[in-house]
């Protein structure tokens, strides 16, 4: 049964649509026939993110309002099997998103996809509230900071109380938390909180860790999600996410040092 997806945050900045476009590849890699949908009317980045901005002709607001099909404003990823973008517009006024274009428009992607991922903008405004309107699983993405964290339990009240699923007292929204930007260095240091402490305070299931690293400005640089590359722990950590997300048993990794020195230490005992 196709799921909508929203990728939400409070606060701007937290590698977003970074992860919704990394989300969206992983499953698509995975094999699930995946869009991955621009909520972000006017600061659109997601489909730079994907690298297919020069290919963009209609977008999401164009098939709301009745001015293109949805088959002419789909984007297919040129890397990825399975793999769509829906842009959205960079010009028009935020308002151009309405609940029943947006139902509708949702409603026919069901159809034709696994999973419908939609990259909302940051905060509690019109735009993210129309891109967890009618989800049915939300990512909350947030850095371990504290103002970050604080304004993620904030949409988490959204998401209890304006989805569409709050309104009609169905099951609620199923939220996931994954933690971007990660510094072991900085958290050891307080100057970033710990997992824990982060987990304390949203007490949401922990979806996945992503660690600070260059990888993931050097993806978007070259506008492809950062899950393709396999190599980087970034890629590997986002890859660990959506098997999660599938209902694989998986650690995380990357949350802790290395061990070897303590393993040096106990060999050096031995010798």
């Amino acid at each position: 049964m196709s799921k909508i997806i929203v990728m939400t945050s409070g606060k701007g900045g937290v590698g977003k649509t970074t992860s919704a476009a990394a989300f969206a590849a992983g499953l698509a890699q995975r094999g699930y026939k995946t869009v991955v949908v621009d909520f972000d009317v006017g600061l659109r980045n997601l489909d730079l993110v994907m690298g297919c901005e020069r290919r963009v002709v209609f977008d999401f607001i164009n098939v709301i309002h009745g001015e293109a099909k949805l088959s002419q404003a789909l984007v297919k990823d040129k890397r990825v099997d399975n793999l769509y973008i829906l842009p959205t517009s960079q010009t028009r006024d935020k308002d151009a998103l309405n609940t029943k274009g947006i139902g509708e428009a949702l409603e026919r992607l069901r159809e034709q996809f696994d999973y419908v991922v939609c990259d909302s903008p940051a905060g509690i405004e019109h735009g993210a509230v129309m891109a967890l309107y009618y989800a049915d699983e939300a990512i909350v993405v947030t850095n371990p900071e504290v103002s970050s964290v604080r304004d993620s339990d904030r949409i988490l009240g959204v998401l209890q109380s304006k989805s569409k699923r709050a309104e009609e007292g169905a099951d609620p929204v199923k939220e996931h938390l994954l933690l971007t930007r990660y510094d072991l260095d900085r958290v050891e240091r307080g100057e970033m909180l710990a997992i824990d402490d982060v987990l304390e305070i949203l007490s949401i299931p922990l979806l996945g860790v992503i660690p600070e690293d260059q990888a993931v400005l050097r993806a978007s640089n070259l506008g492809q999600p950062v899950t393709l590359d396999n190599e980087s722990q970034p890629g590997q950590a986002y890859g660990d996410a959506v098997g999660r997300f599938l209902g694989e048993d998986l650690p995380h990794r990357f949350i802790k040092r290395e061990k070897k020195g303590l393993f040096g230490r106990m060999f050096r005992r031995t010798a």
